[in-house]
C-alpha cells in the first residue's frame, strides 16, 4: 500500500464518522484557539504552505469565510492540521460539501513521544486488530505503538533460524482458551512474519506514527527459555517441568547473564530486529527480573568475578550496558523499563541503588510512581512516563456496569478523571523538565482476550492521555468538565464508527 493510498483512506474513517456540530469540538485541545465567527463552505481543498518557525509537528491553521489556510513545519504537522479539520467538519446535504467554523488555531505538542502500549504476549491479537489500533490512535495525535512482542507466556515475532520460539507462544495461547474465539475472529497463527511486520510499519508510518518493538530480558524470558533451555542458569529445571511457558514454579527464570551463547541469542535477535523496524528506539524490557538463579550459578558468579562486579545486583545493569552499547553501534537507542536504573529491583525511593553502569543515551520507561522516573530525570536520562496510577489501563475504570474483567479487579481503579489528571513532570525538577520526552498508556492484556474489550480500556480514557501529551493543560487549573464536554462528544463520534468506547460515567 503506497503512502498515498493510506493517508486517503484515514481521511475516509475521519469521514466517516458522524456528523460534528458546528462549535470547534477537539480532542486534543489545540494549544491557541479563537473562534473568530462564521462557517466556510468547504469547495475546494486547504491552501498548503510549509512555514519555518512553527515547532516540529505543529502547524496553525485559518479558517475564513472566503477559503482556509494550513500552515506546517513538516509532513507530521500538516497531517495533524488535517485530523483537526476532519474533527470539525461537519456535512451539508444540498451543497455537498463540509462546513466549518471560522477560526484561528495555532498548535503543536508539548510532548514528542505520546504513545499506546500494546501488549500481544499475553494475549495475540493479529495484523487486522494491530492496524485498527494504530488508525484509532492517528485520530487523536497519538504518535509511538510501543509494541510487546515477547514475555513469559509467548513469543510473538518470527526470527530466522529460532523455529522453537514461536512453537512455544502458539502452544501457551491455545491452552488458554482462544481457541476457537468468539465474534467469528480468525485463529493463529499467533505471530508475525516479516512481512506482516512491513505492513504494521508501513501503516503506521503513513499515520505518522512510529512502532517501537520490544523484546523482553534478561527477565520475562520464560518462553524463549522453553523453547531453548540451554539459555537459562539451570536448564534442567525448565526440562523436568517439561518445557511449559504457563508451569507453576518457574517464573523465577531468567536468561543466564553469564552464557555468551545466550548474549549471543539476544543480539541475534536484536540485529534482525534492527533490520526489520526503522525506529530509531528498540525496547530491551529489563522489569521485574528475579536474581535468585544468578546466585547460585557458576557462569554467572564467574562473569561478576571476571568483570569486577559488585554481586548479584550488578549484573543486569551490566547486562543493559552491553546492549545499550551493542544497540548504539547499530545507530539505535535503547530504551527500558526503569528497573535498569536500579542496582536492586526493590527500589523505589529516589536515588536509591540508582547504578552508574549506564550511558547517558539510555532511555527509561517509568512505570512505577515512586522515585526511579524522575530520579533518572534529574540525573540527566531521557524518560517516558507511564505510572501504574494514572496510565494502566488494565485497570478499573469506574464503570459499575462493566462487562471486562481487568488484572487487578477493583482494585486502583483508573477512571477518566484521574486519567486526565496525569502529570508527566510530576517530582521532576525543573531544570530536568526537557527530559520527560513523553508519556503512554499501558493495557497488559492477561484479561484482554480480543479487539472489542482492548477498545473498551483503551477509549475513553486515551482521549485523556492524548489531550495531556499534546496540549499539556495546566495541571492546577485543568477543565475536567469541559473535558466530559467534548469526550462525550467524540465517544459518540467513535460508536458511530464500530468503536467499543466504554461510557463516560
Amino acid at each position: 500500500m503506497t503512502r498515498r493510498v493510506a493517508c486517503m483512506l484515514a481521511v475516509v474513517a475521519i469521514a466517516a464518522m458522524a456528523d460534528v456540530p458546528k462549535t470547534a469540538t477537539i480532542i486534543p485541545a489545540p494549544q491557541e484557539m479563537r473562534v473568530t465567527g462564521g462557517e466556510y463552505w468547504a469547495m475546494k481543498p486547504p491552501k498548503m504552505e510549509k512555514v519555518a518557525g512553527i515547532p516540529p509537528e505543529g502547524y496553525e491553521l485559518s479558517i475564513r469565510p472566503d477559503g482556509m489556510t494550513i500552515r506546517y513545519s513538516d509532513d507530521a504537522g500538516a497531517y495533524y492540521a488535517k485530523m483537526t479539520l476532519f474533527h470539525m467538519g461537519r456535512s451539508d446535504a444540498q451543497k455537498k460539501c463540509k462546513v466549518y467554523p471560522c477560526l484561528e488555531i495555532k498548535d503543536w505538542p508539548k510532548f514528542k513521544w505520546r504513545g499506546v502500549h500494546f501488549d500481544d504476549a499475553r494475549h495475540f491479537f493479529g495484523k487486522e486488530v494491530v492496524k485498527r489500533t494504530l488508525e484509532q490512535m492517528s485520530w487523536f495525535k497519538l504518535n509511538v505503538f510501543h509494541w510487546h512482542l515477547t514475555d513469559d507466556q509467548s513469543w510473538t515475532l518470527e526470527i530466522p533460524g529460532y523455529p522453537e520460539l514461536v512453537k512455544y507462544g502458539d502452544e501457551w495461547i491455545t491452552r488458554k482458551g482462544q481457541k476457537p474465539r468468539s465474534f467469528g475472529e480468525k485463529v493463529g497463527p499467533f505471530y508475525y512474519t516479516a512481512n506482516d511486520v512491513k505492513e504494521i510499519v508501513a501503516y503506521a508510518q503513513a499515520r505518522h506514527i512510529k512502532v517501537v518493538p520490544e523484546i523482553e530480558f534478561p527477565g520475562h524470558f520464560l518462553c524463549a527459555l522453553c523453547a531453548y533451555p540451554e539459555f537459562a542458569c539451570h536448564p534442567e529445571n525448565i526440562i523436568k517441568r517439561g518445557r511449559q511457558p504457563i508451569s507453576q514454579g518457574v517464573l523465577n527464570e531468567v536468561m543466564c547473564a553469564g552464557n555468551p551463547d545466550a548474549i549471543q541469542f539476544v543480539e541475534k535477535v536484536l540485529d534482525y530486529v534492527c533490520e526489520l523496524f526503522p525506529s530509531d528506539v528498540i525496547h530491551i524490557g529489563g522489569d521485574e527480573s528475579p536474581r535468585t538463579r544468578w546466585a547460585n550459578c557458576p557462569k554467572c558468579q564467574a562473569l561478576i568475578k571476571r568483570e569486577g562486579l559488585k554481586g548479584v545486583e550488578e549484573l543486569q545493569p551490566w547486562v543493559t550496558r552491553h546492549f545499550v552499547e551493542y544497540l548504539a553501534k547499530k545507530g539505535k537507542r535503547a530504551i527500558g523499563w526503569d528497573e535498569i536504573f536500579l542496582d536492586s529491583a526493590n527500589s523505589y525511593a529516589a536515588g536509591t541503588s540508582f547504578t552508574s553502569m549506564l550511558p547517558k543515551t539510555t532511555m527509561g520507561m517509568c512505570w512505577r510512581p515512586r522515585g526511579a522516573g524522575a530520579s533518572a530525570a534529574n540525573r540527566g536520562y531521557e524518560i517516558v512516563c507511564c505510572p501504574t496510577t494514572h496510565c494502566y489501563f488494565d485497570h478499573w475504570q469506574c464503570l459499575e456496569e462493566d462487562p471486562y474483567p481487568y488484572l487487578l479487579g477493583k482494585r486502583e481503579p483508573i477512571s477518566l478523571e484521574r486519567a486526565y489528571q496525569f502529570d508527566p513532570l510530576a517530582g521532576v525538577d525543573p531544570a530536568a523538565y526537557a527530559k520527560v520526552v513523553g508519556g503512554e498508556c499501558c493495557n497488559w492484556t492477561s484479561h484482554t482476550w480480543n479487539r472489542y474489550d482492548m477498545e473498551w480500556k483503551l477509549w475513553p480514557r486515551g482521549f485523556a492521555l492524548a489531550e495531556v501529551l499534546w496540549t499539556y493543560p495546566d495541571p492546577a487549573k485543568r477543565d475536567f468538565a469541559g473535558f466530559v464536554e467534548r469526550a462525550s462528544e467524540y465517544r459518540r463520534r467513535l460508536i458511530g464508527s464500530h468503536v467499543n468506547c466504554a461510557r463516560i460515567k
